[in-house]
Order: structure tokens, then sequence, then C-alpha cells
């Protein structure tokens, strides 16, 4: 490999690798840079979160980020088809229909005072839509939207016991309504996300596994992608599908990504050693914006999809964006892994006042 070394980061305690030619070819090598720690937590868990997370049989065996075994391909082709092409057009409607709605409450809300767009418009259309794709019914969404930020926390934040101990009885909450739907599935496989994994001959494990990596990152990722989008679109008016790529290329929601590698092998001019944790630099370094959902066997099932959700949610809110500035700096997610607003909190600025 050529380009730019990788570099030892003693804060993070990773080999970075930021320049793009280089994170694409680690990706396209999962045999020597290996997966196998990309759900790891970042921080190590303590002994109290870790009993917590036990009590719930609690596991992530290989399934599809963290996999580049023999078993990873089927699974990957049965969960890909719920993101087919054909499936994410047909969507549109639904996510064009939730997102306008909840721009109609930004707005009527605005009257009154300052509003949250990542809660309000921003946080439950891109969860509706996946569940709906994925044909999961009477899912508890707000619970959902929770599990999903508290696990990201747990995994890829720097939390310390305490909150572990907090984060942890949300990843087992969560972790037991994964398990409760997998038995549901068993007793009754319907062609649902469980279905079909139950269907494929997944363990319990494995089912709950494929179901807790999907359902956060086939939403709440799109969540943070659509709250920096919007950040970047306040007061202006905009080409709703440029801003998207534009944010995937410079300041996309999933910046950084994991391996481990195999052997010891040269990155750029540098020899990491065998078992090195190597963190990849995805966007915001001079990269495509293909580069922020991945290359490869491990390539995001949903970028089509989140590609569609952000530039909908964009057009919806062009209004009412055009018209409101900020009312606060706004807070970070500011995690190894993931990085957008925490909140959105915007006042009328007047422009569209009558």
């Amino acid at each position: 490999m050529t380009g730019c070394p990788a570099r030892y980061d003693e804060k993070l305690r990773y080999w970075v690798v930021d320049d793009p030619a280089l994170a694409r070819e680690v990706l396209l090598d999962p045999e020597t840079f290996r997966p196998d720690n990309a759900v790891l937590a970042h921080t190590p868990l303590s002994v109290k979160a870790l009993r917590v997370l036990s009590a719930v049989g609690f596991a992530l065996p290989p399934t599809l980020a963290n996999n580049a075994g023999e078993s990873h391909r089927p699974i990957r082709a049965a969960v890909a088809r719920f993101f087919s092409p054909a499936r994410v057009a047909a969507i549109e409607p639904l996510a064009r229909s939730l997102t306008a709605s909840r721009v109609a409450e930004a707005e009527r809300l605005l009257r009154h005072g300052p509003v949250d767009l990542v809660e309000v418009v921003a946080a439950e259309p891109p969860a509706l839509v996946v569940l709906d794709l994925l044909g999961l019914q009477e899912v508890d969404v707000p619970a959902l939207k929770a599990w999903s930020r508290e696990s990201l926390e747990l995994f890829w934040g720097w939390p310390d016991e305490d909150r572990q101990l907090e984060l942890a009885h949300s990843a087992a909450e969560f972790y037991d309504w994964l398990r409760s739907r997998t038995t549901g599935a068993r007793q009754d496989p319907g062609d649902d996300l469980f279905g079909v994994l139950v269907n494929l001959g997944l363990t319990d494990e494995e089912v709950c596994a494929v179901g807790y990596f999907l359902l956060i990152a086939g939403q709440e990722t799109t969540t943070q992608l659509i709250s920096t989008a919007f950040h970047r679109s306040l007061g202006k008016t905009v080409d709703s599908a440029q801003v998207v790529e534009d944010v995937l290329r410079e300041a996309s929601s999933v910046p950084t990504w994991r391996r481990v590698t195999a052997r010891p092998v040269p990155v750029g001019e540098v020899e990491l050693p065998a078992d090195a944790p190597v963190l990849l630099g995805l966007t915001g370094h001079g990269g495509p914006a293909d580069l922020a959902f991945g290359i490869g066997i491990h390539r995001c099932l949903g970028a089509g999809l989140a590609r569609l959700e952000a530039r909908v949610a964009l057009e919806c809110a062009a209004g009412l964006l055009s018209g409101v500035r900020l009312a606060e700096e706004p807070p970070m997610i500011d995690l190894l892994s993931f990085r957008a607003p925490k909140r959105l909190l915007v006042t009328s600025s007047g422009r569209n006042a009558e």
C-alpha cells in the first residue's frame, strides 16, 4: 500500500488511517484487516455493566458488520432483499409523508418559541421507514430511538462506570425485546426480518445480533445524517441532493470505522503488527462521498435508503430551514464512530413572516 502512512494515536489507542485511498484498500481486504472489532466496546466495560448484559444473555456473534467468515454472505443476502433498489424507491412516498407532517408540526411550534429540529423532524421518520421495510409492526419507536442512542454511546463512547451501568441496562432491555421477537418468530415465522432470519437457520443469538445492529444502523445514523444536513442548510436555499453528497463527503454521521490486522502488514510506509486495532477515516479527508458507506463486502446495505431519506427530508423542510436560525450552538453527539448535532434548537428568523 502507498499513500500517507498510518499513525498511532496514543489517546485513542488505534492506528489511524485517514488517507482515502488507503482506507479503501483496507476495506477491500477483509482477510488481512478483519472486522472482528467493528462492534466491540471502545471503552472496556466494567464488571457491573457486563453482569447486566450477561443477565439477558447479551451476545453479538459474527453476523454482518463484524463477520468476514462463510456465514456472512447468506446473512447479508437475506437482509439485502429488504433494501433492494425497487423497495427503497417504493418507500419514498411514505418517507415524504412522514417528514412533511413533522415539518408542519415544527412550523406550528415555531409560532410559540424555539423548536428542536432533531427531535421534532429528524428523529422518527427514519425509524418508521426502516420498520416498514423490515415488516416490523407494533414497535415502540421512542423506546427504539432511546435504545439506539444509548447503545451507540455504550459501544462507541467514553462512558465512566456509572454511566456504563445506565447504558448497559438500556442495552439489556433492547436485547430482551429482540429475544422476545425472535421467540415469536420461531413460534410463528412470517416474512418480516425476524421470520427471514429464523428461516435462515440462525441461532437466537445470531438473530438478535443482526436485529441489534440493523435496527440501530438502519435509522439512527440516518437521523444523524439528516440532522447534519439540516444544520448546514439553516437560513439558506439549497440543492438538496448536493447537500447530502457534501455531508457524506465532508461530515458524515459515521466518520470512522474499525478493523484489526490479522498479520503484520504495511499501511503506507508503516509496518503494522498483527492484532493492531485500526481506525479508518471515512469522511472529511478528501475522499468520495461513497466512502462514507464503506466499500466491499461490508458496504452499508442502507446506503441508497439513507441518501433518499436525507434528500426527501431536505426537500420537505426547505421552506422551514430557509426561515430559521440557531437559538444556541448545537451540542454534539461526539463518539468514536458517530458524530452529528444532538439538538438543533432554532427560532424564526422572520424571513418567512407574513
